[in-house]
């Protein structure tokens, strides 16, 4: 089961969640002003290479250009890019285009929000395209998707473990407390936590307590 922890700014805290026993550590690489703990290039580039060898590096992006991502990748040099903008504002199209012009050693990931019936057309649309899909919860208002700290319909994200052909994190409002049960009724190749392993209240620190809790409750189920 591969752990997934977003969305570090510092690096010893990032450093500390490897030796937990996190297996990718994401954080947000380029200042756009739309979400907190977003990292200039040059401060994702130094989490970065602070990682190499010791977890795999994921870089979010917001950026919604093709050369503004490859931009980012070229200049962060991170094992997975991460898209996480709304759907359709990274399109089938730019993700091809994408696929075609990261270098091949570096994987490519979409975020989907898993809404209704929909969600799955999506996951189908886009697997193809994709070395991972993460699953993940649509705050209303905020953009992007992700860190709304809420669960979505697992059923839902179930049938796409089922049917995408590629592997599949699930993410949304998960913590220790439920990590379990959502392994169990989704079967994901990963899972993922943000809001759930921050400080209660800090959206920017991380709780290295909450982190080991996570990893050895996502192990165990």
């Amino acid at each position: 089961m591969i752990v997934q922890i977003y969305a570090f700014t510092d690096t010893d805290q990032a450093l500390a969640a490897a030796d937990a026993g996190v297996d990718h550590v994401g954080f947000i690489a380029g200042r756009y002003d739309l979400v907190h703990g977003e990292l200039s290039f040059g401060e994702a580039r130094h989490l970065a290479g602070a990682l190499a060898g010791r977890a795999t590096r994921v870089a979010l992006t917001m950026a919604t250009d093709v050369d503004e991502i490859l931009r980012m990748a070229d200049a962060v040099q991170p094992d997975i890019v991460h898209i996480s903008t709304d759907v359709d504002d990274v399109d089938v199209r730019a993700m091809e285009q994408l696929r075609w012009r990261l270098p091949q050693a570096v994987r490519l990931m979409k975020a989907l929000p898993i809404e209704d019936e929909s969600s799955i057309d999506a996951a189908l649309r886009y697997a193809p395209l994709c070395d991972v899909l993460l699953l993940d919860t649509k705050a209303h208002g905020l953009p992007g998707v992700g860190a709304s700290g809420r669960t979505h319909d697992w059923t839902i994200s179930r049938r796409i473990v089922e049917s995408a052909g590629v592997p599949v994190i699930l993410a949304g409002g998960l913590s220790a407390d439920n990590v379990g049960d959502a392994i169990r009724v989704v079967g994901p190749w990963g899972v993922d936590s943000n809001t759930g392993t921050n400080v209660p209240g800090d959206p920017l620190k991380k709780d290295i307590e909450r982190i080991w809790a996570f990893v050895s409750a996502a192990r165990h189920a």
